[in-house]
């Protein structure tokens, strides 16, 4: 295994062995080690100080099921903390059997050019990029396919990535050549301001990943595997419906926010949830279940067709349908697939995005429900107007140009569908987790309202603090192997699927590890982002949810009633 090291500086390349601290780490704990350790975390995030890692899972680029996933670090220009965000695709596996342990991008190049990058089995090359400037993920995708093949890997940035707004997503082809996103803390702005605008991975050649038992190794693949299939939410919900069976099982709970988090239910449920669309999915000749990268059992994706049969967009889920639908009071999911398929398309986050305009709504700009004003927003980020860079950097700086207080984020990232008055184990996950408001970084939605891995009530206080801190822990591990956070589903409620990850871990590597020593590296990635974070400035203050929070949502009328002192524990334990 190497270490990609380009500095922009002077456009060197340099090859690197993997540090023995680095041997076991990957993922998010190789990201975060390196950010950790390589940058300084009082600099800008759009300087030359800063540096944009990327690094495949310990378990990407094998038959392990659902192992595909790619986490990219920095700095965040949105959130000023450490960032991690992770996305599916085909780039992760190709780099993984390249033997590339990370891509570590440092330095600003002298003059205003940018750059693209090729990596295959000879190495990286770097040259001037002038033909897809100015050009939408779709293009960009479409063009390096028809230059290199339909097998390429692409990483790549859109507009809102080019104009380095704080809510821009670094983009990944998938290997149906559609669009998947890292898409949380802006760091597409980050891959700008190193002034790259796409890398093409051809692992054609490649001497694949090795591993040291291949036959234990199988058997935990199947076991694995297996264990997902049987599972109700991996094997029967999230296949059938997409992540979009969400909308009314959080409607019915009362934490779907709607309306600027006004509400915990939406009367247009109905109308965009995981069922409707699965109707006219197939009523449209759509594909309902469909996966992200090669390896995956669960396909939770899908493919959403307009009404004249047209692809529209992929991998619709429950975040963006959430977002551009329930909490800016919109109720036509073909606007909201639109709505999708520009910000796919332009490079920016759905989450941000989504309660940037339902603040500008707020602040109104236009009315509530207006969804073809919402596309309308979205197109005027696209141009890069002024109006559209308000909205582009997130719902935080949205929310002091129209002088809204009620501005849902926590360390300037928005709280994503879950609203932590009624769901309150994913509220302190919002709270404490380094990365800002992240329902991924602690997913306790999955024991507070579905169920899994137990019950801990979501509408009290008891439990909440302890079931975020010990899912943040395991989902920090799952990110280092780079598998899908679903998996937790299955691994949360049989204790054989999470030694089976273990057992691939060993068998991959030789190594005689125990869930013990899983927990152990979790615990470690989360110590490297903390102490950065509070390197970087951050207070226990920091670990806390916006005011009005305080305010009783309907229908249960909870409130959020955490003391940043309680919600310091979630560490301190």
């Amino acid at each position: 295994m190497k270490i990609y090291r380009i500095n922009m500086n002077d456009l060197s390349i340099k090859t690197e062995e993997v540090p023995r601290e680095w041997n076991h780490l990957g993922g998010r704990a190789l990201t975060s080690a390196i950010v950790a350790k390589e940058v300084d975390p009082t600099c800008h995030p759009l300087g030359a100080k800063n540096k944009l890692v990327f690094a495949p899972g310990l378990l990407t680029g094998t038959s392990a099921p659902n192992s595909g996933r790619m986490s990219f670090g920095a700095k965040s220009p949105l959130t000023g903390g450490i960032k991690e965000s992770n996305s599916g695709g085909s780039a992760s596996q190709k780099l993984a059997k390249l033997g590339v342990k990370a891509v570590i991008i440092e330095g600003l190049p002298a003059e205003d050019k940018f750059y693209n990058l090729h990596i295959d089995n000879n190495g990286i090359k770097i040259e001037q990029e002038t033909e897809l400037l100015g050009k939408g993920n779709y293009e960009v995708i479409d063009r390096l396919s028809k230059k290199y093949g339909d097998k390429i890997g692409v990483i790549t940035i859109g507009q809102a990535g080019e104009y380095k707004l704080c809510s821009a997503n670094i983009s990944v082809k998938d290997y149906h050549g559609n669009i998947r996103s890292a898409g949380r803390g802006g760091l597409g702005a980050v891959m700008s301001s190193k002034k790259i605008k796409y890398i093409t991975i051809d692992d054609t050649g490649a001497p694949g990943v090795t591993v040291a038992n291949p036959e234990k190794f199988k058997e935990a693949s199947r076991l694995l595997a297996k264990s997902l299939k049987e599972h109700p939410v991996t094997g029967q919900g999230l296949p059938t419906y997409g992540t979009n069976i969400l909308v009314n099982i959080l409607n019915e709970a009362g934490g779907l926010p709607t309306r600027n988090f006004r509400m915990g239910r939406f009367a247009g449920a109905n109308k965009i949830s995981g069922e409707a669309m699965y109707e006219t999915i197939l009523n449209r000749k759509g594909k309902p279940t469909h996966n992200c990268h090669a390896g995956c059992v669960i396909s939770c994706s899908q493919v959403y067709h307009d009404a004249e049969g047209k692809f529209v967009t992929a991998g619709f889920e429950y975040e963006t349908i959430w977002g551009f639908g329930a909490v800016c009071y919109v109720d036509d999911l073909d606007i909201i697939a639109q709505a999708d398929r520009i910000c796919d398309d332009i490079g920016i986050d759905t989450i941000e995005t989504a309660v940037a305009i339902a603040t500008a709504m707020e602040g109104g700009l236009i009315p509530f429900g207006d969804g073809q004003g919402m596309l309308n927003l979205l197109r005027e980020i696209e141009k890069g107007s002024p109006l559209g860079r308000i909205i582009g950097n997130g719902a935080g700086f949205t929310g002091k140009a129209f002088g809204v207080t009620r501005v849902a984020v926590v360390k300037n990232q928005a709280i994503p569908a879950y609203d932590p008055r009624a769901v309150k184990g994913v509220g302190v996950t919002y709270a404490t987790t380094p990365m800002g408001a992240d329902h991924t970084a602690g997913y306790a939605v999955a024991t507070n309202i579905l169920q899994v891995g137990g019950h801990v009530n979501p509408l009290a206080k008891e439990g909440n603090v302890d079931l975020s801190r010990n899912l943040q822990i395991a989902t920090a591990a799952l990110d280092a192997l780079g598998l899908c956070l679903f998996v937790a589903f299955s691994i949360l409620d049989n204790p054989d699927a999470y030694q089976a990850i273990v057992e691939l871990v060993n068998a991959q590597y030789n190594l005689n590890l125990t869930e013990n020593d899983m927990t152990t590296m979790g615990q470690s990635v989360l110590h490297n982002e903390l102490e950065f974070n509070k390197a970087a400035g951050f207070t226990a203050k920091d670990d806390q949810l916006p005011e009005f929070f305080n305010e009783q949502i309907p229908p249960h009328n909870t409130t959020w009633d955490f003391t940043t002192e309680e919600l310091q524990q979630v560490f301190n334990a």
